[in-house]
């Protein structure tokens, strides 16, 4: 019996000790005995877009307008999905979609693309690759199709990452691009929309407006794609501003600025008053968000579009997309053209405000 008692008096003591060693980890580790955080589920792909931010509200397009933009702005996502369900890379799938609405007169990106004051079209567009975070940009070119096919060859095939104006055409012809006349490019609504600005500016400056919007519209045209390989891949095309002058370039062809992708991060491309973008680095701040401080993708987008752009002066929006397929599309304007799909073609259009949408 005093052999038992022994024990028995033993194992209290034990289990005691073991107690108040328990209570003095969690006291030292507060989170010691708290549950170690999900991971986001992994989606095999997915893709968004976008087709421009600013003054668009409910109610200024027609309806038939309005269902063209859903319509072909379903048509490029849809392009960019079917790639990536049968196995294309995130770069082909940027490629693919943005060309459609490069294609569309509808956005201010290759056919369509606004004016220069000197009644010209001077495009730009970009694109790089999150798997080995190579980039490829052009600038100030009038004669090719897609802007975005010419940034692709810049990447895979030049040493460089940015070509402008005539050595960036003089490079597409070295690759056996077709060249097309400026006319191709320039729509009647765009000729009307920079001599209506021509005609009221008061200070000479370039500016963002859209005749048929009839308000301010941040044009330019974006993609971000995850692939099945897990790697990422971010897009840009634009027109830039209406009106603009002495070889602007906005944040759309800069890497950094106006697009960035990262595996190890986030897709970006941005839509919105270039000038603001490219001095808040907005694309890599992005990425560095997410890296350095653990932003969610949401949480990154939200912090640049509504505490940072602003307090520069700066209005627009970005889609980003993070490694893991999680979409954000967020801006500071009354509303953005813009759609994303996941991975079980889930397909979301959205043009104005976000609420009531």
């Amino acid at each position: 019996m005093k052999t038992l008692f022994f024990y028995t008096c033993l194992l209290g003591m034990l289990l005691i000790f073991s107690g108040c060693r328990q209570e003095q980890n969690t006291a030292e580790n507060p989170q010691s005995n708290q549950t170690e955080p999900q991971q986001p589920k992994q989606q095999k792909f997915a893709i968004a877009i976008h087709g421009g931010a600013g003054d668009i509200q409910r109610g200024q397009l027609s309806d038939s307008l309005e269902n063209a933009y859903k319509a072909k702005l379903k048509e490029a996502i849809t392009t960019g999905y079917r790639l990536l369900k049968n196995g294309g890379t995130a770069v082909e799938a940027v490629q693919k979609t943005i060309n459609v609405m490069e294609n569309s007169p509808l956005f201010n990106a290759g056919k369509g693309a606004v004016l220069t004051h000197n009644e010209h079209v001077s495009m730009d567009a970009s694109i790089m690759d999150g798997r080995n975070l190579n980039a490829g940009a052009v600038a100030g070119v009038s004669h090719i199709k897609n802007p975005i096919d010419l940034a692709i060859a810049v990447m895979k095939k030049s040493k460089h990452v940015m070509l402008a104006d005539v050595g960036a055409e003089q490079f597409a012809m070295e690759q056996g691009f077709d060249t097309l006349p400026e006319s191709y490019f320039i729509t009647q609504r765009q000729l009307d929309n920079v001599r209506r600005v021509k005609k009221f500016e008061s200070n000479k400056s370039a500016v963002f407006y859209d005749p048929v919007l009839g308000a301010e519209k941040l044009g330019t045209v974006g993609c971000v794609a995850l692939d099945k390989n897990g790697n990422l891949a971010a897009g840009t095309s634009t027109g830039g501003m209406v009106n603009k002058r002495y070889g602007r370039i906005g944040d759309s062809p800069i890497i950094g600025a106006g697009t960035y992708a990262n595996n190890k991060t986030v897709a970006v491309s941005c839509t919105g008053w270039g000038e603001y973008y490219i001095r808040g680095v907005v694309a890599y701040d992005m990425s560095a968000l997410m890296q350095y401080k653990v932003l969610s993708v949401s949480e990154a987008t939200h912090k640049i579009i509504h505490e940072k752009q602003p307090k520069l002066g700066g209005t627009g929006g970005i889609i980003a997309l993070d490694h893991y397929g999680n979409v954000s599309l967020d801006f500071n304007t009354p509303g953005m053209f813009r759609a994303k799909m996941d991975q079980n073609g889930n397909l979301e259009i959205a043009m104005y405000e976000k609420k009531g949408e």
